[in-house]
């Protein structure tokens, strides 16, 4: 994440920050030219969500709608009036703007939202249901031809606690609901469109191993005794498009926060990063830069956490064939020519 000043007096302002507490300015961020822009009198199209659940974008262009680039692509919101669900909504689209942010950043492709069309990115923000006999309708977060489903009970710090623990996960966020659902819409364009399984196969394993089966005997057995030398996560273990996913959504974790220690200038963080040659992780950074930048940044951010107390900020191991995988990622984001995977398994980080 980039750092962002007020236009007005230069006091440091946040991602979704609506208003500086110092000059009182209204402000507006313009996903466009990636900049925090003064709402007041310029003329400015507001998000038609900024007074209900807090969207702070600014839309480049007309839009019917009233909605600004990342809201747009939401085509289902929650029952509003349910109680609380306005909140769990802005929680929801707080995170997608960050993933939406990420995706700009990259030049990936953003096709408008169109309900229907498998081509398009569209986001349904749903909560369970009780039906009439009593019996309750479960939402399953998941991913299906662009749609992704996300439940709104995981805006609730306590229940998404919960499923943490149930399922042994180090990490769950709403932004790495994110980063990891959209994996899988951009495994199509960019691996299916591009007919790039085989070189996906050589890096993640064979796609067409049935998905049903593989994600019963992975509840049912769990992951495999060496899956921290070969997978990110447990769950990456469980089938190629898991594993592809969960590591598309490491790499947006490495590169945002690669960005923003750059932009809050913490060179002792960085001694690895040449930001003198490579001033952005999201553009034109080879893949071993990037590494090599990575790993002090975790060390101190992990020492950062314990010393208050906090878990740890990447609890993660990089091995040679997780950091293979990751490459993969990087090249088939920049177009370069896709790599093969290492298989020593030899850690690269901690």
């Amino acid at each position: 994440m980039r750092r962002f000043l007020c236009p007005d007096c230069g006091h440091e302002v946040y991602f979704e920050s609506l208003t500086c507490v110092s000059c009182n300015s209204s402000l507006g961020y313009r996903p466009g030219a990636g900049i925090m822009s003064r709402v007041n009198g310029n003329n400015a199209q507001t998000c038609a969500n900024r007074q209900q659940i807090g969207c702070n974008w600014i839309l480049e262009q007309p839009e019917p709608s009233g909605l600004c680039l990342s809201c747009c692509l939401t085509t289902t919101i929650p029952d509003l009036s349910v109680t609380g669900n306005v909140d769990r909504w802005a929680r929801l689209e707080r995170a997608k703007r960050r993933l939406v942010y990420s995706i700009l950043g990259f030049g990936l492709p953003l096709p408008p939202a169109m309900a229907g069309d498998l081509k398009t990115l569209r986001f349904d923000f749903k909560g369970d249901a009780v039906l009439p006999d009593g019996e309750t309708e479960r939402v399953l977060t998941g991913h299906d031809n662009g749609l992704i489903t996300l439940n709104i009970a995981e805006a609730d710090d306590a229940v998404r606690e919960k499923h943490r623990v149930a399922l042994h996960e180090p990490y769950r966020t709403l932004v790495g609901h994110f980063r990891h659902e959209v994996g899988h819409y951009y495994w199509d364009r960019l691996v299916a469109d591009r007919n790039a399984h085989e070189a996906f196969r050589w890096a993640f394993g064979d796609e067409r191993e049935d998905y049903g089966d593989a994600l019963k005997r992975h509840y049912e057995q769990g992951a495999p005794a060496d899956w921290r030398q070969r997978f990110i996560s447990h769950y990456a273990s469980s089938h190629p498009w898991e594993d592809f996913a969960e590591t598309w959504a490491h790499y947006f974790h490495i590169v945002d926060s690669l960005e923003t220690a750059a932009a809050y200038e913490l060179p002792t963080l960085l001694t690895q990063f040449d930001m003198e040659h490579y001033p952005s992780p999201y553009r034109g950074t080879p893949f071993h830069v990037l590494l090599k930048g990575w790993i002090p940044v975790t060390v101190a951010m992990n020492e950062m956490n314990r010393s208050v107390g906090q878990p740890d900020f990447y609890p993660f191991v990089l091995s040679n064939t997780i950091a293979a995988k990751l490459a993969f990622v990087h090249a088939l984001i920049h177009d370069d020519v896709l790599p093969a995977p290492g298989a020593d398994g030899q850690t690269v980080n901690m």
